[in-house]
């Protein structure tokens, strides 16, 4: 695949003798022609999005696409294109979230995005079942502190990949015999329902709560793996109150809604960490089902260890959801709702204390 830009023509002789215009069109063009449908989508569907993500207009014309607009759209585009292709080339399948992520990191710093796997600090994540990478530069940043840190704090809305790129990488370090065990934990806090409501034991109750990671680990290993490490241990999946007096040794240990500990628990959880072990933190601090006034155990920590050697944090935003385009802005607006209702308090909490200060004054 060769690209090479592209100038208007002029038929004025009197721009003959002035200085060329600069390019306004790249053309790209591509060596097999077979993988061209499959990357420029059904009806041209991945076309589309690229053309309305990065603001260009995309034609194709047998084996070339030209690609119009602005020189950054032009060349973030290329970048897009270029990535699509290579991946279709190595046996790998596009979907529509694949074409958005590939949208998203066309912006990230060349080095994030050049990373292979199989280098050293190449930011994929291999499984049994798929060849993991990131979906947009933070989620690179989380990959690359996964992978270098003892212990990292993800921390962001819902939809950023918190979760499921931490499980994917303890699947990874698994497979590897990185570490022997792979734990899963989850706070059994209610979220406006009742444990007591639901049938069965209390593993039938508990079960809903450790759903997301169940299906974060059938989307990296094959059913009858999960099924056959659960059984010997060397997968557990249990909530935090099963986590106290021990001592997890080369273990791969992720605690998820992170958010919902308290800092009794937070701290009791940390300190199970034991030799050759590595810790995945994920919560969002404004999803917080803990009882009112009681102190969120993720934020104390993230206070608490801040500047600590061999602790990372990563931070997600609106920005990095990867769910349905909707999730990003059902997300977005609620964050926007928080924010002014955290101003409107902050303002009530000055007028009181004006207002006591002038009583004060009045009084003497």
């Amino acid at each position: 695949m060769t690209a090479q830009s592209a100038t208007p023509p002029s038929n004025s002789p009197a721009d003959q003798g002035k200085k060329s215009a600069k390019p306004t069109s790249l053309v790209i063009k591509f060596e097999d022609n077979a993988l061209l449908t499959e990357l420029f989508g059904e009806h041209g569907r991945n076309l589309a999005r690229i053309e309305q993500g990065l603001n260009v207009e995309a034609t194709s014309r047998g084996n070339e696409l030209i690609l119009t607009g602005k020189k950054r759209a032009r060349a973030q585009a290329e970048v897009v294109i270029r990535g699509l292709y290579e991946r279709l080339k190595n046996g790998l399948e596009i979907s529509v979230g694949e074409v958005d992520a590939a949208i998203r990191m066309s912006d990230a710093p060349d080095a994030l995005r050049t990373k292979k796997p199989g280098t050293e600090g190449g930011l994929q994540i291999i499984t049994r079942k798929r060849l993991i990478g990131p979906r947009s530069a933070t989620q690179g940043d989380y990959i690359d502190a996964l992978q270098n840190q003892e212990l990292v704090f993800g921390v962001g809305p819902a939809g950023t990949g918190k979760t499921y790129l931490a499980v994917a990488m303890a699947v990874s370090m698994f497979l590897q015999r990185r570490v022997e065990r792979i734990i899963l934990s989850r706070p059994a806090v209610e979220a406006g329902e009742h444990l007591g409501f639901l049938p069965g034991d209390m593993r039938d109750k508990i079960d809903p709560y450790l759903r997301p990671l169940y299906d974060a680990l059938h989307d990296t290993l094959p059913g009858e793996d999960v099924q056959k490490y659960l059984e010997s241990g060397e997968i557990e999946v249990a909530p935090l109150a099963f986590m106290r007096g021990r001592t997890l040794a080369n273990s791969y240990i992720i605690l998820d809604e992170a958010q919902n500990c308290t800092p009794v628990q937070m701290k009791m959880f940390l300190t199970r960490l034991g030799e050759n072990g590595r810790m995945a933190i994920t919560g969002d601090p404004s999803q917080v089902d803990l009882p009112m006034g009681a102190k969120s155990g993720l934020r104390d920590a993230l206070e608490v260890l801040k500047g600590v050697p061999g602790v990372g944090t990563v931070n997600f935003s609106e920005a990095d959801v990867v769910r349905h385009p909707l999730v990003t802005k059902i997300v977005k607006a609620y964050g926007v709702r928080d924010r002014d209702m955290l101003d409107r308090a902050a303002e009530r909490r000055k007028k009181v204390e004006n207002e006591k200060k002038m009583q004060d004054q009045n009084e003497r």
